[in-house]
This record gives structure tokens, C-alpha cells and sequence, in this order.
């Protein structure tokens, strides 16, 4: 079956989706309200879920929240793992 809405012409797909029963009764009782079929409904929400999601940043890029120079060295560096580890897990102020 074909269908001309406010999107274009579109083919209709018969499906069936698993809904909350309070989101249904909801729905129903504006499709009922507003005089619009339940499935114009379902197509409308269909379509805004849609385009915010393709108006969506694709990714989110974490801010730099680096503290100190960048170029300094890595006081670190000059550890060994158990160091780092009894640092850690070690008891307070043994060094």
C-alpha cells in the first residue's frame, strides 16, 4: 500500500512493537484528542526522534583538563612498580 504524508509518498510496513501500557493508554487517549490516527502518532514521533538524533554531535570529545606543564618530566618516571605500588597501597607516611 502506498502512502502520501507530509514526508513524501512512503510504502506502509505493517509491524508490531512492544509498548508500556501507560505510554499506549497515553497515546491513545491523544491520538483521540487531536483526531489523528495512533499511527500518525507513532510516525510523528518516529520522525522527531529521528532528526534530533541526525542533528546529534556524532561523538563527544572530552575538554582537556590537564594539570601542569605538559613538558615537564614525569616525576615518576624514576619509580619502580613496587614503589608505585607500596605508594599506593602501602601504609600512610612509610617512606
Amino acid at each position: 500500500m502506498t502512502h502520501i504524508n507530509e514526508y513524501g509518498i512512503g510504502r506502509l510496513v505493517k509491524t508490531t512493537l512492544d509498548v508500556q501500557d501507560a505510554l499506549l493508554l497515553r497515546a491513545k487517549r491523544l491520538a483521540k484528542r487531536s483526531g489523528k490516527p495512533l499511527r500518525a502518532l507513532v510516525e510523528e514521533g518516529l520522525q522527531l526522534v529521528l532528526a534530533a538524533a541526525a542533528q546529534a554531535p556524532d561523538s563527544y570529545e572530552l575538554p582537556d583538563r590537564s594539570v601542569g606543564d605538559a613538558l615537564a618530566p614525569n616525576p615518576l618516571d624514576n619509580w619502580s612498580w613496587q614503589d608505585l605500588r607500596d605508594e599506593i597501597y602501602g601504609e600512610p607516611g612509610r617512606k
